[in-house]
């Protein structure tokens, strides 16, 4: 014997009792058998009553679409229940990839010309969620009538889907452009919020509407002051506010522009802090004079809102105030600064989102006023800032300092503090640069010296550090001995302690092999600064002959073949790194690098031609000491070129010439560009910085980008510099992308990008196949 057919609820009860996934599916496919078998039957009387449960199954996730047609009969039938039913079902089971949306146009034209204010409000609901560019093109005049209902009810639901349909056919702002204006003397809030949001979308796509609409703003910042100062609508007042939704909407709405300082003062001064309603609208006034580009004082009162917010107990207050104080504080720098003490006090922020915003600001807030004071707090912050935290930490307070260094000296000492707190997490080019500070500064060579070699005589373990203070004491370690700093204390140190410390880091397993290459180095350079005997030292470049790293060898065996073949050289091939001038911005520095290499070319005597000639030599040294072989063509014939490669000493050589940048992307104002760089010192490895910018009028929101290579290539992205592109020119986004070519193969790539722009959500998948050659040849 069949079973019945369940009634909903008691269908709803026996899904929520089944014990198992599998009763649960039988129950739902006996079920589904009685409504398939009931709309055969066409049964008009319990049809309503049978699709209502087969949407309940279709929102458990189980397929429902054999109901798409009884929708179309129910939406037609004269009786409610079943209208009701029924427009719900086709705002469910229908949409713009099924054709048969199509076939309900007539039967909504019908409703909404009925007079029947229930029904119209279905079918209202329904083209606003369903409906399709042909739908919103056919029904465009039903629904302009219905704005001016006398019924607020239809008009609220008309000005909703007028909404729907401009952001589907944006043609038709034409349509709905002249009723906006009686809509804004409506005294009811429901309509008057519709019509704000429904001016605003009529503004972001049309200039014309907004040109037009622009005369309407007098209007609007009355309507807003009498929000404010009356609250003329007690009914709708949440926590002691008026109305935050439409307040909140009137800011939004981007028609506002510098007629309204009067408003956003009073908004600012009149809304109560307490209550999380009232900070929405603070927030809203905030964005408002940001995005208008307001007066001065006007931004000043948005950052003292911002302020305010900082000290709230509210962790997401907190975070939308740094968040936008993020923002502001390129074009309003001195307001901001006035918050600075808070937003240190952030720093301490358990909440990782919070200490991170708080770092960003922290780091933007510096100038040369206030670096040391900022750097004393970032530094605190650096010992106790989580791990994912300390690389951004230390890569910013090396960058301010490099920025905005009162002294050369204190420029060392925040560098090597930075060292030896978070060496490991420092960026690659950290050495590079401290080596090229110290060796600049000669009057501070023997105070750099000594701290260093306290620094290492401590810790081992920071791979930077240790690189540094090597490169260090192997070129003063005289002045190490000497003893004769007056800038600290007096530290005692002779040359046997010396050699164990750099023949510990050479021992050492956390050692990496640049960083033995560094003290094995430093080893060979103290044989002419120490006056001992160099037999100890001679003793660890020969063991290090037979090491397993190539590079560690090949340099023990031309160090050991310069001790016994060209001994009387030595002296003159170790002598100390030239001075190197490292001033000015960092966008002169390779610049300015390479003219003082040039210089220092020229500096160096000439040497006579036998001596030259055993130079060059040294670059052939397993090839035999037969007179009669065979030596290639050298690539640089001076005396310079060779003891470069010889050491393998950080003095850079002239950079490349750059590599143009590509624009790889544009639309609606969004453009993405590529600029590249091709470290010299590793030429199989790509750097390519994305740069997002946005000169539209709509901010990018949730902007991702994604790439992909070649399985030839290894690639490695890096995290983005944020997520939302500004406005008009505002804040870009950056991001790195690492490249590693050995086979300098050409390179291509596959990018996707996602984000949000002017309400609408934008994924663009392209190839870039037209990298410049000089990206990877």
């Amino acid at each position: 014997m069949v079973a019945p057919s369940l009634k909903l609820q008691d269908l709803i009860e026996e899904i929520r009792g089944a014990k198992t996934q599998a009763q649960e599916r039988e129950v739902i496919q006996k079920e589904c058998a009685h409504i398939r078998a009931s709309f055969r039957d066409g049964d008009p009387v319990h049809r309503h009553r049978q699709l209502a449960k087969l949407l309940y199954v279709h929102m458990l996730g189980y397929p429902a679409h054999f109901g798409q047609m009884e929708c179309l009969k129910l939406i037609a039938s004269s009786r409610f229940t079943d209208k009701r039913v029924g427009y719900l079902g086709a705002m469910l089971l229908l949409d713009e990839r099924h054709d048969a949306h199509l076939l309900i146009t007539n039967s909504i034209k019908n409703d909404l010309s009925q007079g029947i204010q229930p029904v119209q409000g279905l079918a209202l609901c329904t083209l606003s969620t369903m409906g399709s560019a042909e739908m919103c093109r056919d029904l465009a005049p039903e629904v302009e009538k219905l704005l001016l209902q006398p019924s607020p009810y239809v008009r609220k639901k008309a000005i909703l889907t007028a909404v729907h349909m401009i952001r589907k056919v944006p043609e038709l702002s034409s349509v709905f452009l002249p009723p906006c204006v009686h809509l804004l003397h409506e005294r009811h809030h429901g309509i008057l919020l519709g019509t704000i949001t429904l001016i605003t979308e009529l503004c972001e796509r049309s200039p014309a509407a907004l040109r037009h609409f622009r005369k309407v703003v007098p209007q609007l910042v009355q309507i807003l002051r009498t929000l404010v100062t009356t609250g003329y609508s007690t009914e709708h007042s949440i926590s002691g506010v008026s109305d935050p939704f439409l307040q909140v909407g009137g800011h939004s709405s981007k028609t506002m522009t510098n007629t309204s300082p009067l408003s956003s003062t009073q908004v600012a001064t009149n809304t109560d802090t307490s209550r999380n309603a009232g900070n929405a609208v603070l927030f809203e006034t905030v964005l408002t004079i940001m995005d208008i580009r307001s007066a001065a004082g006007l931004r000043v009162l948005a950052v003292n809102i911002l302020g305010r917010f900082l000290l709230n107990s509210d962790r997401n207050i907190r975070y939308v105030a740094l968040t936008s104080l993020l923002r502001l504080v390129q074009s309003d720098h001195s307001a901001v600064q006035r918050h600075r003490p808070t937003v240190v006090d952030c720093l301490q922020e358990t909440d990782a989102s919070l200490s991170r915003r708080a770092l960003e600001l922290s780091l933007a807030l510096v100038n040369s006023s206030n670096v040391r004071a900022m750097m004393q707090e970032l530094q605190a912050f650096l010992e106790s800032c989580p791990p994912d935290l300390r690389a951004d930490c230390a890569s910013g307070i090396l960058l301010a300092a490099e920025r905005f260094a009162p002294t050369k000296r204190w420029h060392i000492d925040t560098i090597l503090h930075v060292l030896t707190t978070a060496g490991t997490h420092v960026r690659d080019d950290a050495v590079a640069n401290l080596t090229q500070l110290i060796g600049g500064a000669q009057e501070l060579h023997a105070y750099s010296v000594r701290r260093l070699y306290n620094a290492l005589a401590e810790d081992i373990s920071q791979q930077p550090l240790v690189q540094v203070a090597a490169w260090c004491i192997g070129e003063y370690g005289d002045l190490l001995l000497e003893g004769n700093c007056e800038e600290i204390e007096p530290l005692q140190v002779d040359e046997e302690e010396v050699l164990a410390l750099l023949e510990k880091v050479l021992q050492s397993h956390m050692s990496l092999p640049a960083t033995r290459g560094y003290a094995l180095t430093a080893l060979m350079k103290l044989s002419t600064r120490l006056q001992g005997d160099n037999n100890r030292i001679r003793q660890v470049v020969s063991i290090y002959k037979s090491c397993l790293d190539v590079e560690l060898q090949q340099r023990a065996v031309e160090y050991d073949t310069l001790f016994r073949k060209y001994d009387h050289m030595r002296a003159a091939i170790l002598e100390k790194m030239p001075l190197v001038e490292r001033d000015g911005p960092q966008a002169d520095e390779e610049a300015k690098e390479s003219k003082a290499a040039a210089q220092l070319s020229e500096a160096v005597p000439t040497p006579t031609e036998p001596q030259a000639s055993q130079l060059l030599d040294l670059l052939d040294l397993l090839d035999g000491a037969s007179g009669d072989a065979q030596h290639p063509p050298p690539l640089d014939p001076s005396p310079g070129g060779a003891l470069v490669y010889l050491l393998d000493l950080p003095c850079a050589p002239p950079p490349p010439a750059p590599i143009p940048d590509l624009k790889v992307f544009e639309r609606e104002g969004v453009q993405l560009n590529l600029s590249f760089i091709r470290p010299p010192e590793n030429p199989a490895l790509l750097l390519i910085t994305a740069t997002a910018t946005n000169s539209s009028e709509g901010d990018v929101t949730d902007f991702i980008c994604q790439a992909a290579v070649p399985k030839s290539l290894q690639l490695q992205m890096q995290a983005p510099s944020g997520n939302t592109v500004p406005a008009r020119g505002g804040l870009p986004i950056t991001q790195l992308f690492r490249i590693l070519n050995p086979n300098k193969a050409p390179v291509r790539l596959k990018l996707r990008l996602t984000y949000n722009h002017f309400h609408q959500s934008v994924q663009e998948i392209f190839e870039v196949n037209n990298l410049p050659v000089e990206s990877w040849q």
